[in-house]
């Protein structure tokens, strides 16, 4: 007996353990048939989407977006054709699906409704260029805060951002697209940073614009065009209130730290001029004293 008989025989064997269901076979080689044939369609889809995304990265004609757009459509497709080929494999007829596939349809529609819908918005991103991966973005939470990050990627389901404390937040592509988001390198990467300083109303305001400049001026990361501006924002309660206004192009390496720069050296300024910041007072005056209480009598009992 060689080889192939002895495979037959096997193969009878396990196909003998089962039953019929109408004109399909139900028994235990169909099963681990189905079994290995859905490893390799798993296994054929992983390394030929790796090949995709390998082929596209060497693509340095097109730009970062480009190649995940394409890597993108190309995977889908190549999923698709590695599920029809592992059908065709296993001895299913697809027209057997034209029965209730507007009932499977409709079921799957309503299931993953959510999921599709992430799907298409994160292609819509990708082709329309408005977020990619690099940008710095600003997305509103529902308590009126901003998440500020870098786009790491954009995946079927969620854009990964990165913020600076190295968090990162998986937002669902339907929310970029539906809700307003700042993208604050969409078109350029200069970004104007505003700083408010407050200085006690016993000071030289010429003097505290020109430290105000300085303290920019040497900061680094600071552009020198546009040039950094002061500007006198109002007449507060307890200060008089300045802005200090320069620009970046660096915006994904941060904000808050290039404004604690700018306050730490002026804080150095103000203090070898002179120059106070004031904390909040508040004066009170009384019109009029309450009349003491009368005095208690001496008790002699």
């Amino acid at each position: 007996m060689n080889f192939i008989e002895h495979l037959s025989r096997i193969q009878a064997t396990l196909d003998s353990i089962g039953f019929d269901y109408g004109n399909t076979r139900i028994s235990v080689y169909r099963a681990g048939l189905v079994l290995i044939v859905l490893a390799l369609v798993y296994l054929a889809g992983r390394f030929a989407s790796r090949g995709v995304r390998m082929t596209f990265r060497r693509l340095t004609r097109l730009d970062a977006t480009e190649q995940l757009l394409g890597e993108k459509l190309v995977g889908i497709l190549v999923w698709m054709a590695c599920v029809l080929i592992g059908a065709d494999l296993i001895g299913i007829d697809l027209t057997a699906f034209t029965v209730f596939s507007g009932a499977f349809g409709l079921a799957i529609g309503f299931g993953l409704q959510k999921t599709f819908g992430n799907l298409l918005a994160g292609i819509i991103l990708l082709m329309d260029r408005s977020i990619k991966p690099g940008d710095v973005i600003a997305v509103g939470n529902q308590g009126g805060t901003s998440t500020v990050g870098q786009v790491n990627r954009i995946g079927i389901r969620a854009v990964s951002v990165i913020t600076r404390d190295k968090v990162e937040f998986l937002i669902p592509n339907e929310n970029l697209m539906v809700n307003q988001v700042e993208n604050w390198s969409f078109s350029s990467l200069d970004v104007r940073v505003k700083v408010p300083v407050g200085v006690a109303y016993s000071t030289d305001i010429d003097l505290a614009e020109r430290l105000m400049l300085q303290a920019a001026q040497e900061t680094v990361r600071v552009l020198t065009d546009p040039a950094p501006s002061v500007w006198l924002h109002a007449f507060g309660e307890n200060a008089i209130q300045f802005e200090i206004q320069f620009w970046i192009d660096d915006p994904e390496d941060g904000i808050g730290n290039i404004r604690s720069d700018v306050l730490k050296r002026l804080w150095h300024l103000f203090r070898d001029n002179g120059v106070k910041v004031p904390y909040q007072q508040h004066d009170i005056h009384i019109k009029q004293w309450p009349a003491p209480p009368p005095p208690t009598p001496p008790n002699f009992e």
